[in-house]
């Protein structure tokens, strides 16, 4: 039974640091995107990039700040493990949202997936390389007089974001 609570252990590991990509990636928060690959990492995005995650950061972030809003989600993920070494399959929707224009806001769709190396390395699981496969991609458009700013008020891409205060609380 401890091998499999070891696996589980892992597997949850790897899992959540999935999720705290797609936060550091909603938030703009670079050292929380960057904390889930081990230094050296490399990512993968088809024809547009392809080196070091952490050199895919600065340009991700440039084009990110001329959106007006932008969402990752990630599900359906599937992990195999082989002592200090995995690999997982993370189906992603990613959701970019352009400033309204002649009163119309245009809303890109990507849907894909992230297939990533990961190992251990000192007790902590980092991915090595991921690779982004790209399933679909949608265009969506509709009048920007149907989007209450108001309830978009709280949401931030800073730690300014009520999501760092909420899990602020357990740290104290």
């Amino acid at each position: 039974m401890n091998d499999c609570l070891q696996e589980l252990a892992a597997k949850q590991a790897i899992t959540e640091a999935i999720y705290r990509y797609c936060r550091g990636y909603d938030r703009m928060d670079a050292d929380l995107a960057l904390s889930v690959w081990h230094a050296g990492g490399t990512v993968a995005y088809g024809n547009r990039y392809d080196g070091p995650a952490a050199d895919y950061i600065g340009p991700s972030w440039e084009y990110r700040r001329g959106l007006s809003g932008f969402s990752h989600q990630v599900g359906n993920i599937l992990i195999a493990l082989r002592g200090d070494r995995a690999a997982s399959e993370s189906y992603v929707t990613a959701s970019l949202q352009f400033p309204p224009k002649d009163g119309i806001i245009v809303e890109d769709v990507w849907r894909g997936r992230y297939l990533d190396r990961w190992s251990r390395r000192d007790g902590r699981w980092g991915i090595d390389h991921r690779l982004f496969v790209a399933d679909s991609y949608a265009q969506t458009s509709y009048p920007a007089e149907r989007l209450d700013p108001s309830f978009l008020a709280l949401s931030r891409t800073d730690r300014d974001d009520p999501s760092y205060a909420l899990f602020a609380e357990l740290e104290s």
